[in-house]
């Protein structure tokens, strides 16, 4: 039974925690060639593997590292995920395939950006994004990040190496 609940409402969305019942959801989301491409997660993502992290994801909520939110615009249909990395101050995204071009990912990162600066209290957000991959650039934009005065972060995944730009967002001050 999953009784540790988090939710948050911004943007037309209603984005809350995963539970066991969106296991098969979960496969259908991430079980894309576009997602085994751009992210760490498992490949093929199958039901073992849905299952491990949706175990990976809760426990990582109670030590307070990272928050794994599906997207939803009801409640209830999960579209994606967004979560929040609360130890590194990252936002990571995924929208699926077939729920794209809703403007779900730049609503989603807004909601979870807004959370991280003013419940999480934390002064920088930023999302980590591949120079090629320009959905993900847009949503940066559209979302209110800027590129950060940093040199990219070479990484090696899944027998292929690439580079991530740090994308920031800061709170805006309150003009007076």
């Amino acid at each position: 039974m999953d009784t540790d609940t988090f939710q948050l409402t911004a943007h037309g969305l209603v984005l809350r925690q995963w539970t066991s019942d969106d296991l098969n959801v979960m496969q259908e989301l991430f079980d894309d060639p576009d997602v085994a491409y751009r992210t760490p997660l498992e490949s093929p993502f199958d039901q073992t593997a849905a299952m491990r992290y949706l175990h990976s994801a809760q426990q990582a909520r109670r030590g307070n590292e990272r928050i794994h939110l599906a997207i939803t615009t009801d409640g209830q249909q999960a579209l994606g995920e967004v979560l929040l990395n609360q130890v590194t101050g990252s936002i990571g995204y995924i929208v699926g395939a077939a729920h794209r071009g809703q403007r779900l990912a730049v609503r989603a990162v807004q909601a979870v950006t807004e959370y991280a600066h003013t419940s999480a209290a934390l002064p920088r957000v930023i999302l980590e994004i591949e120079p090629d991959n320009h959905p993900s650039i847009a949503v940066a934009r559209s979302a209110g990040f800027h590129p950060a005065n940093s040199a990219p972060e070479t990484v090696t995944d899944k027998g292929r190496t690439y580079e991530l730009l740090a994308w920031e967002h800061h709170p805006t001050a309150s003009r007076g």
